[in-house]
């Protein structure tokens, strides 16, 4: 495992954990206290951390991919929607706060890098290794907000669709979770296993989205 690997895990594990708080930081503002009151608003990771979904799959998948691609989950934020004054629609709000905060860290590390660029004529070895860790991270957090937003239960872009179902096929559609999860993680290891790259659909929208943020060429 190299040093640019072993730097870009803790961003990694911190864009998982910040994408759970927003869930329920977002499901308090929307009358929701049940993450508030589990104390999962807070930052300290030893809260969030779920041992296989924030460090050994994210970890692993750096390994193979070699710092290029990583997927990862902390401990789900507890929500009960039925504190919510719309349960639709404000389940669609806090499911989209996730892949938001991931937009949101890789806007704030895009800015740490034009700073860094436009006020260096030239760059030091470590320099470099920091650009590129940078990189990595507005990376990562720009596939885990489009990967997140994709229609397919527990994914977050299937509440977010959900809000604009009606009642009957939201409550049909959001209950396949537990069955997507395992598709899901059946997918990853087919993926790994007959090496079919299915990821490299995101290719196009995250160089774009990359290039458009760092002002760099890939």
């Amino acid at each position: 495992m190299g040093i640019e690997t072993i730097l870009i895990i803790p961003i990694v594990m911190y864009s998982i954990i910040l994408h759970e708080i927003a869930h329920g930081y977002s499901a308090y503002l929307l009358g929701d206290d049940t993450a508030k009151t589990q104390n999962r608003l807070s930052l300290n990771p030893l809260n969030h951390i779920d041992k296989f979904g924030t460090i050994l799959l994210p970890a692993l998948l750096l390994i193979m991919s070699g710092g290029k691609f990583a997927f990862g989950y902390a401990k789900p934020v507890p929500i009960n929607p039925y504190n919510f004054r719309d349960f639709k629609k404000d389940s669609g709000i806090t499911a989209a706060a996730g892949p938001l905060t991931n937009l949101l860290i890789a806007i704030l590390l895009s800015l740490i890098l034009r700073l860094i660029i436009g006020t260096k004529t030239e760059l030091n070895n470590f320099e470099v290794l920091f650009l590129r860790v940078l990189i990595s991270g507005i990376s990562i957090n720009l596939f885990l907000m489009l990967f997140n937003l994709i229609p397919f239960p527990p994914l977050d872009g299937s509440k977010v669709l959900g809000a604009f179902l009606s009642d009957r096929a939201y409550m049909r559609y959001t209950a396949q979770e537990r069955l997507g999860m395992t598709l899901f993680m059946g997918i990853l290891f087919l993926n790994y296993i007959l090496k079919l790259d299915l990821f490299r659909i995101f290719e196009r929208p995250l160089m774009f989205m990359l290039q458009l943020l760092t002002g760099l060429d890939f």
